[in-house]
């Protein structure tokens, strides 16, 4: 008459074998050549209780016997770290003593309602038998259930035929205290999937055998061939049944437990929480001995440096405030900025405590060090509210160097952003933050203060800011215009409503007011990049011949673009070229310089990235704009990785041209606009007014500007996984860039010829550790991948002759790529066994192609300066 719990007879010793085992490996890889472990031991189950009111309401003690530890795939004698070593040497006496101490558990209809156990008992022997003692609950019908066992509150399916009941555990499901964090791009996390199934045999109304099995995948979103997979089995076999011990006459399950051992304590089936603790490991300050030389600057585009950098946060995150400052405060000037970066990713409450207190923001002196910190705000991984806490305080006390002051608050909003992307808007540090910038922006009286608190604005992307930033595109002058528009150009079109497109419109038409070329084809790209209606295309296009020279021809190059790479308008710009009054010769004959291409720079089967690259020049020949945009993306993500935008205006007095309608008045500038990773950076300027330009030309030595020089961690991600046969599983993967960027301009007035070179020198290294730690054995991978290579971006303009001749180069190098994966099983004495795969590759150089035009312009560019750099093209 049981009609839905599993029954064990009176007076019967139930003895069975048990083993639980470990795999780690690459996610392909067979299990024959895993790293692991396994636990053997025999298992003896006797019936100690029945209700007399209710026979589904049994206690029943499980003693763990005979425990034995070894390898889970054969090993020679010299590879195996249990040779010659007993369970007793390799888990250590009083824990195998508490490990052989018997638990209860009282099973009603087949689900455990109380867990006994000893108050005091190690975690991680406890653990083990929570994982035993889950595998006993079970239900004999088919259906749904919530379930609480070792890995939490989960979600679980039975599925019943005859005397076979399989059930499956929806991981993902389990309520269960959780630590870490993940990356905040979904492109530089890490992706998990999770499955658990288990299969009981029945025989006579009780347990004859029971395999369970749970897998755990992790894979980099993106490179997916890089990865790991973890593996726990369980498996427990009725060996023989013989005569046992009599029940115990009783009418309440507690004056059970009393007669049993009074010490016995009902204790949750949910796993405790390991500490694991670290016995050898060097202090902070000999960790930062062994790799310091790695991190001058000079080294910093090197693989080694990411490495370096990421095992050195990896120390910050356990370290103590004490310990960070002692290295901070005894550092050299040359380390140091490498140090600070460091300790901003650490992102622990110590180490952003220990960088603030080291930081004197109204000491100007050191405000390289200033702006590295803060920059490693604007990229944090998974930044607090107490991190946007801080940075708001220190933006309303005194700031001594202007330029940390802007940095400031355009790191505040990239922080606004990152909050309200994991549902923080509402966190009281951003509320506060989101009303500091709009309302000092309403305020605001200097064109400085309008454009820091309009960047701000640009990293945060809010909502609420649109009509704000409408309202300085089309009412104000040039510089401030065009950081409102860019900032317009950052939202997810379907932020852009109706309102935000005839803005647009009227800004791209001059329908209120002469606008700058610049802030004119920024409208422009917006109406073409948000599903733009047949009219407004069609009015575009009918725009292009009435436009200033070069813009002509740099919205036919931008119409040709989105034709050519399939853009999501390229359906509707057809559409409209049908029409022969919108697609005629004399619209698509125009002449000029400027264009804007977009192209490949890897295809993949997880990740793909582009590139696209416009410029554009006055009617002169000298550059306006040249803007060069590199993304990520995969199914479901976008990631801007960089842009790097040189403008220049007011040029046309050197050569004594005549400037552009509407571009009469410009002072003379020319500077440099940078986003990375989605941040945008604090715009850094070449030279202002003719005076500063004329001393700077003629001192000139053409060296590039450092625009960006650093480490940035990107992906960061580390989960703790609880399985199911006891044991804690650390999972961490980091990804760190060395990255830098430097830019220059060099400018002939004897050739008439200008030159601006942007230089991308980054090393990339990623490190992904697995660990099973059961206390007395590790068992883990470290599977790592590190590239270095340089882009570089070089144009030259000749504007000897109209149309101007411009060559535009982008190369990259020859790239060393390598991966490793080790595997290791070690124990606390220091015996411990490794094995090693490497691969190396070189990845060849590429020229990549632009456009046909380019080619040709390129090949008369060198062809006109000698025949020996004709080879070029």
């Amino acid at each position: 008459g049981h009609t839905t719990g599993p029954s064990l007879n009176n007076d019967k010793l139930y003895q069975f074998a048990y083993s639980a085992e470990v795999y780690v490996d690459r996610v392909k890889a067979s299990l024959q050549k895993s790293a692991g472990y396994r636990i053997s031991s025999g298992v003896d189950v006797n019936l100690l209780w029945r209700n007399p009111d209710n026979d589904d309401d049994q206690l029943i003690k499980i003693m763990i016997r005979d425990v034995q530890v070894e390898n889970v795939n054969e090993r020679p004698a010299a590879k195996n770290i249990f040779k010659g070593k007993s369970t007793e040497k390799i888990i250590g006496k009083e824990y195998l003593e508490a490990l052989q101490r018997p638990i209860v558990l009282e099973l009603v209809r087949g689900k455990v309602k109380n867990f006994y156990s000893y108050q005091n008992e190690p975690v991680f022997t406890q653990n083990i038998k929570r994982g035993l003692a889950s595998l006993f609950q079970l239900q004999l019908h088919s259906g749904a259930a919530h379930e609480v066992d070792i890995s939490g509150k989960c979600n679980t399916t039975y599925h019943v035929r005859q005397d076979q009941v399989t059930k499956v555990k929806a991981l993902d499901s389990c309520e269960i205290e959780k630590q870490g964090f993940t990356s905040h791009n979904q492109i530089l996390d890490v992706s998990r999937k999770a499955t658990s199934a288990t299969i009981y045999v029945l025989e006579d109304s009780f347990i004859k055998s029971i395999k369970a099995e749970e897998n755990y995948v992790l894979l980099l979103n993106s490179r997916r061939k890089t990865g790991a997979k973890i593996v726990s089995k369980q498996r427990l076999e009725l060996k023989s049944v013989e005569a046992g011990p009599g029940l115990i006459a009783a009418k309440q399950v507690a004056s059970v437990i009393k007669t049993l051992d009074s010490r016995y304590v009902a204790v949750p089936l949910v796993a405790e929480p390991v500490k694991s603790e670290c016995k050898k490991c060097p202090s902070l300050s000999e960790h930062w001995k062994n790799i310091r030389e790695h991190m001058y600057p000079e080294k910093l585009s090197k693989a080694e440096a990411a490495r370096s950098f990421l095992s050195f946060i990896q120390n910050i995150r356990k370290a103590t405030k004490e310990e960070i400052l002692q290295i901070i405060r005894s550092e050299n000037k040359e380390l140091l900025p490498q140090v600070v970066d460091a300790v901003t990713f650490a992102q622990t409450p110590a180490s952003l405590e220990a960088i603030l207190e080291f930081l004197d923001f109204k000491d100007a002196s050191t405000s390289t060090l200033q702006e590295r910190f803060l920059y490693a705000c604007g990229f944090a991984s998974h930044p607090s509210e107490m991190l946007l806490k801080s940075l708001t305080a220190k933006f309303k006390s005194d700031i001594a160097n202007e330029e940390i002051r802007e940095t400031l608050v355009i790191v505040m909003g990239a922080l606004i952003r990152k909050l309200c992307d994991r549902e923080g808007c509402k966190l009281p540090a951003v509320v506060e933050a989101k009303r500091l910038i709009l309302s000092r922006l309403e305020k605001a009286k200097k064109d400085d203060n309008v454009r820091m608190y309009l960047l701000a604005l640009k990293n945060a992307l809010l909502p609420e800011a649109i009509p704000l930033l409408l309202k300085y595109a089309e009412s104000e002058e040039g510089p401030i215009s065009n950081v409102a528009a860019t900032a317009l150009q950052r939202y997810d079109p379907s932020f852009l409503t109706k309102e935000v497109k005839e803005t647009m419109n009227r800004i791209y038409h001059q329908n209120r007011k002469v606008h700058e070329k610049t802030v004119r084809t920024t409208a422009a790209a917006i109406i073409l990049n948000s599903n733009p209606s047949y009219m407004e295309v069609k009015n575009i296009l009918l725009s292009i011949g009435e436009l200033p020279l070069e813009m002509n021809k740099y919205m036919l190059s931008m119409i040709q673009d989105i034709l050519h790479f399939e853009m999501p308008s390229s359906k509707t710009v057809r559409q409209v070229l049908k029409d022969m009054r919108a697609h005629n010769y004399d619209r698509f004959s125009k002449m000029g310089s400027s264009s804007a291409y977009s192209g490949y720079i890897t295809r993949g089967p997880d990740v793909s990235s582009t590139y696209s690259l416009d410029i554009l020049y006055s009617g002169s020949g000298i550059l306006r704009r040249s803007n060069m945009n590199i993304h990520i993306f995969d199914r479901n993500a976008e990631l801007h990785a960089s842009q790097v935008v040189i403008e220049a205006q007011g040029l046309e007095s050197i050569i004594a041209a005549t400037p552009d309608e509407g571009e009469e008045n410009l002072d003379s500038f020319a500077g440099m606009s940078a986003i990375l990773f989605d941040v945008q950076l604090r715009p850094v300027t070449f030279f202002e007014g003719y005076g500063d330009l004329m001393s700077k030309m003629f001192s000139a030595t053409g060296d590039p500007i450092n625009v960006v020089k650093g480490l940035i961690l990107l992906t960061d991600y580390s989960q703790e996984i609880q399985l199911q046969s006891g044991p804690k599983a650390s999972t961490e993967f980091l990804g760190g860039l060395a990255i830098d960027i430097s830019g220059g301009m060099e400018f002939s007035l004897w050739y008439r010829e200008s030159k601006t070179n942007v230089k991308n020198r980054v090393a990339m290294f990623t490190a992904g550790n697995i660990e099973v730690d059961s206390f007395f054995v590790k068992t883990g991978m470290e599977t790592t991948l590190e590239v270095e290579t340089t882009l570089d971006f070089i144009s030259t303009v000749q504007f000897s002759q109209y149309p101007f001749l411009v060559c535009m180069q982008m190369d990259r190098v020859e790239s060393p790529f390598r991966r490793y994966v080790t595997k290791y099983e070690s124990l606390p004495s220091g015996r411990r066994y490794t094995a090693r795969r490497g691969k190396v590759e070189l990845l060849a150089g590429n020229e990549y192609p632009l456009h046909q035009e380019n080619s040709n312009m390129c090949r008369k560019v060198f062809g006109a300066k000698s025949d020996s750099s004709s080879n070029w093209f």
